[in-house]
């Protein structure tokens, strides 16, 4: 996979600039597409109402705390 991830690249920088321009917009609209439909998995929107909930209620850590906490653990 990382082959042709190397392929892939070497041959969008022998891309013409108005190429990659077109490129870009294609792929732009794949991920907003992609995002979108994550957004309306159910499993997704459980996870994303949980954040929200715990959240709400202060069940979380700031990141200061976390790295607080990591800390700790290393010693």
């Amino acid at each position: 996979m990382k082959r042709e991830f190397e392929l892939l690249v070497e041959a969008i920088a022998s891309l013409r600039l108005e190429d990659k321009h077109k490129l870009f917009h294609l792929l732009d609209e794949e991920i907003a597409q992609a995002e979108e439909e994550l957004a309306e998995n159910p499993a997704i929107q459980a996870e994303i109402q949980e954040a929200r909930t715990e959240y709400q209620t202060g069940d979380y850590l700031t990141l200061d705390e976390y790295i607080a906490h990591q800390s700790q653990i290393a010693l």
